[in-house]
């Protein structure tokens, strides 16, 4: 019950933040998103989307909006990373709900991956906004991590944004179709990766 109490308190914030300040209340919430705060673009979005769909919105500046703050939202959580290290991220991560197997999924993506999972985690639910940190410990190229984010997050406003607008008024009905985004989105990481390794090739045999 509380969680669910929870739940829809943060919904409702959300919604407010948004219908009083527009574009900016989308901005100022993803920036929120990736630096740490729980505050879940998969509801973000979608209300978005929805707005958009009753012509409230411009579904490119949503996109924007949204994508611009996720990127700046992610410099905060890679310099916290990157200026005060490993440790200092799982004593205090507690209070912005991160636990220690979160930084372990994300690292373990990264070492798996290197940078290009700054990318791939963008498209994924369970570890998008926690890759930042990782990527921060082990100082990636800040313009390689702000490409890469800002890629994935185009990405997964885009979808997300989309579904809102198809939805309408029944945009909270979006984890019902939580599976389809998660492929959709699977998908579109591993064409770019291919694309990225056919022109990495051909760069290095010119």
């Amino acid at each position: 019950m509380v969680a669910l109490e929870f739940i829809s308190n943060l919904t409702n914030f959300i919604i407010q933040t948004i219908s009083n300040s527009g574009y900016l209340g989308i901005f100022f919430l993803m920036i929120a998103e990736s630096a740490l705060i729980p505050i879940p673009s998969e509801v973000i979005m979608p209300f978005s989307g929805y707005l958009v769909s009753v012509g409230k919105f411009n579904a490119i500046l949503v996109i924007l909006a949204g994508s611009i703050g996720n990127l700046i939202g992610s410099w905060i959580a890679y310099f916290v990373g990157s200026r005060l290290g490993r440790e200092f991220v799982l004593r205090y991560g507690k209070y912005v709900l991160l636990r220690k197997s979160h930084l372990e999924l994300t690292e373990s993506y990264f070492t798996k991956y290197g940078d290009k999972a700054t990318f791939i985690s963008r498209l994924l639910p369970a570890v998008r906004t926690y890759i930042s940190l990782p990527a921060g410990v082990a100082n990636m190229s800040l313009k390689k991590f702000s490409i890469y984010t800002m890629a994935g997050s185009l990405i997964w406003n885009t979808m997300l944004t989309y579904v809102g607008v198809k939805l309408g008024s029944e945009w909270t009905n979006i984890r019902q179709y939580s599976d389809y985004i998660d492929v959709v989105a699977a998908a579109g990481a591993i064409i770019a990766i291919i694309i990225f390794v056919k022109k990495h090739r051909k760069e290095k045999t010119v």
